[in-house]
């Protein structure tokens, strides 16, 4: 790994553990010539599936679109980088798992949108106001029914969950 600093070629791991969810290598290094520290952090590449475009087109999946989206959706929210971070880890992950070579646009949007529902409410508007192409106040009207029909977040996240509880014992 080559220092940022001084461009030097040897550098030496100090530190290593995971970062986010696991599926990251979080580095400390430090540079032989300069003794500069600096951090890097590691994933796996990962085969994700193509994603067919609502015009039929097929793309390959690119997380940057993604954090575009979701960045803009969590715009002066109370949202963390590394909570943005891991929804995108998530949804990576939900991809990969589905074993496709192909998957639709609008399954990503819905994935993001299962997300977003549990993270931020007012983000989870937002995001659906565009993807759904919310027409008039209305459309804005049911949604938000349909989002205090079901428990907030944080309940959602002070709940106990059950099925883990059962497992432990």
């Amino acid at each position: 790994m080559r220092c940022p600093f001084c461009g030097a070629e040897d550098t030496k791991v100090v530190d290593s553990r995971l970062y986010g969810d696991g599926d990251q290598v979080r580095r400390r290094r430090r540079c032989i010539v300069c003794s500069e520290r600096f951090t890097t952090y590691e994933k796996p590449e990962l085969e994700l599936p193509r994603v067919i475009k609502r015009d039929g087109s097929r793309v390959p999946f690119d997380g940057r679109k993604l954090r575009s989206g979701l960045m803009r959706a969590v715009e002066k929210r109370p949202v963390s980088a590394d909570e943005v971070e891991a929804v995108i880890a998530r949804i990576s992950r939900r991809l990969q798992a589905t074993g496709a070579s192909e998957v639709q646009s609008r399954d990503v949007g819905e994935f993001l949108m299962d997300e977003l529902r549990g993270l931020d409410q007012v983000a989870y508007v937002r995001f659906a106001s565009v993807y759904r192409k919310f027409e008039d106040v209305e459309a804005f009207r049911e949604e938000i029914e349909r989002l205090e029909r079901q428990p907030s977040p944080e309940v959602k996240r002070a709940q106990l969950d059950l099925l883990s509880a059962l497992e432990s014992k």
